[in-house]
């Protein structure tokens, strides 16, 4: 619809309502103070319908006041009109009430939905702050975990490293301590076979003189002296080298 034509079309309207509030008003004037009221009340929701203020509703009363030349005081005619408008605008003025009380209503409720939002938000804010920090601690624990694995398998091979060098240290000392044996063997071997040979020796001289025999019996006293320290020199050796 035009926006000429929805004028011309709300002026009809308020011709039509000026003339019923003249005619209402004459009548209300007619009956005295006492008057029905209601049909005051119904202009004044017409008004409300037609989206008519208070000050428009006064210039309709003026006018039909002055319609009906009410001006003077004749017989409270004055007083009894503005109980009539006062009436008319009341359901324009309950609505204003409502409104302002819807308004306050809908001021709260937007208040409440500011605050639900911001809450909201809050609450958005601290569940994205948390995702993050879940995600943040299974990195954290991803890495852990390769990096435990990564030194378990440095551990374990660190392990078998040890392993073998300990069999080559103990393959080792054991190599050496054969060594020690043979050495005491032959050295053992050599002095017995050196005091053996002055045994026979000593047996052949014994038909010698006692100072050949007696020289023959020292040299074997000093090879057994020389294999005592020998086996005991030896032993020692083979005792450190057992403790190592």
């Amino acid at each position: 619809m035009a926006a000429c034509e929805f004028g011309q079309i709300m002026k009809r309207k308020l011709i039509r309502l000026s003339r019923h509030y003249v005619s209402a008003l004459r009548k209300h004037l007619k009956q005295g103070p006492q008057a029905d009221l209601q049909p005051a009340r119904g202009l004044g929701r017409q008004a409300v319908s037609l989206g008519l203020e208070t000050l428009d509703m006064a210039r309709i009363h003026g006018g039909a006041l002055a319609t009906l030349e009410a001006t003077g005081s004749k017989d409270g005619l004055i007083e009894r009109a503005d109980v009539f408008f006062t009436e008319t605008i009341s359901p324009i003025e309950e609505t204003h009430r409502a409104a302002l009380k819807a308004t306050a209503h809908l001021n709260q409720v937007n208040q409440a939905l500011d605050r639900r939002t911001k809450d909201l938000a809050a609450s958005n804010r601290s569940l994205k702050q948390g995702i993050a920090w879940r995600k943040t601690v299974e990195a954290d624990l991803k890495k852990s975990g390769e990096d435990y694995k990564t030194l378990l398998g440095k551990s374990l091979a660190i392990r078998k490293r040890l392993q073998r060098l300990a069999h080559r240290i103990l393959s080792a000392q054991e190599d050496k301590r054969k060594k020690i044996s043979y050495d005491l063997q032959d050295e053992i071997a050599q002095t017995l076979l050196g005091i053996n040979v002055r045994l026979l020796t000593v047996k052949k001289a014994s038909g010698r003189s006692a100072r050949s025999l007696q020289k023959e019996i020292a040299i074997a006293q000093r090879l057994v002296d020389m294999s005592v320290k020998t086996i005991e020199r030896l032993a020692r050796e083979f005792g450190k080298h057992h403790e190592a």
